[in-house]
Formats: structure tokens, sequence, C-alpha cells
């Protein structure tokens, strides 16, 4: 189903699929620049991420390839994200026999510039100023961090090549032991507080009916 939309026209509600696959997918500009509407699954509820849009050899080239590092991935998409991909489907369509979900030149899917045009303006539009596009990949690991997955959990979702990288970058977003000690103790002590006040109360209403 293919559909044309002018450079002007972005951003927009067009550009909120993209901005979407970053934040709630974690992918990278290049990776969400090259997804296809094959490789998303709507029944199995995951996207694959195999490619990427990056610079080619060529001064101002662009070329598909695949991801950095190795790291093709199934990333697992929440019901949320799915409905999202679902609407732009709908209301903009695919580009180019290969299906790409992002216009870009005929037939190929955008650059690296024309991403960074639609961050702008997205970001003007939003008085937003000094975040990256790529802050979004950070949003969506540090997410799933104080979700309580652990660090393979992570490292798989964000298509790092060793979990070292993953400790690397966030291991200051993990608990510490210290965090885990006072959780722990925190929800004794609730327990045991919560058990008391119910004796207390126990106790008073059967001194009143007495």
């Amino acid at each position: 189903m293919p559909c044309h939309l002018a450079r002007q026209e972005f951003p927009g509600p067009h550009f909120r699929a993209f901005v979407s696959l970053c934040a709630f997918a974690g992918l990278r500009l290049g990776e969400a620049a090259a997804l296809r509407l094959s490789d998303i699954d709507f029944l199995r509820r995951q996207i694959t991420v195999s490619r990427q849009m990056r610079p080619g050899a060529a001064k101002g080239s662009y070329e598909v390839a695949a991801p950095k590092y190795g790291s093709e991935r199934i990333v697992y998409a929440a019901d949320e994200l799915l409905e999202l991909m679902n609407t732009h489907l709908g209301e903009i369509g695919t580009f180019g026999e290969l299906g790409y979900l992002f216009p870009g030149k005929p037939g190929e899917p955008p650059t690296r510039g024309q991403v960074g045009y639609w961050w702008a303006k997205a970001r003007t539009a939003a008085s937003v100023d000094g975040v990256r596009l790529h802050d979004l990949r950070h949003f969506y690991a540090s997410g799933l961090i104080a979700n309580g997955c652990d660090v393979v959990t992570v490292q798989q979702a964000l298509g790092h090549a060793k979990a070292t990288t993953t400790l690397n970058t966030y291991s200051h977003l993990w608990p510490t032991a210290e965090d885990k000690t006072r959780a722990a103790v925190g929800a004794i002590a609730r327990t045991a507080l919560a058990a008391a006040a119910d004796s207390v109360r126990t106790a008073d209403l059967e001194i009143t009916t007495a």
C-alpha cells in the first residue's frame, strides 16, 4: 500500500511511529529507518531488527546493511506500540516495493539527515531542547531496568554483543545490594506495622462493643 508524503508534512502524526520505535522498542535511528512492514509480526507481537540505514563508502551516500556489531534481534513489542504501528500503517501506508515504513528517496528508507530534520522539527514543536533521538534508546533501557529486567534481558533487547557493554552503560541504574536490603526490610516493616495496626483496631472494637 504505497503512500507519498511531502517532506514538509513531517513531523506530525507520521513521525510519531518513528519516535515510538526508538522509545518503546529501543531501536537505533538507522534500524528504525530501515524497518519494513514484513519485520512486524502483529500475531506474535514482535519486531525483527535485521538491517539498518547507514552512510555508504562514498561521501554523501547511504546504504542498507546489517545492524552494527551483529545486533540482529527480536524485540518483544508491547500492545500499545503495535497499536501505534497499526495506526501508522492505516493512515500513512508503506513506501517502495520493499514496504519501508518511512519515506526516503524513491524505493529507499530515510537517511540520517532526513530523520535529523524531522527530529529537529519535532523538538521545536514540543519546545524541547538538548534531547537527542538516541536518548530515547536510553529511555527504553532505563524503563526495562526500572521494571526489574536483568542484565541479559536488557542486553538482548538492545542488541548489545556483550553483557559487559550493557553493564558499562547502565550499571548505575540497577539497584545496589544496599537498595535491595532497604526495600526488603521496608516490605517487612510495612507488613508488620499493618498487622499491628489491625490488632489495635480489633482490640478497640472489642472494648467498644463489650
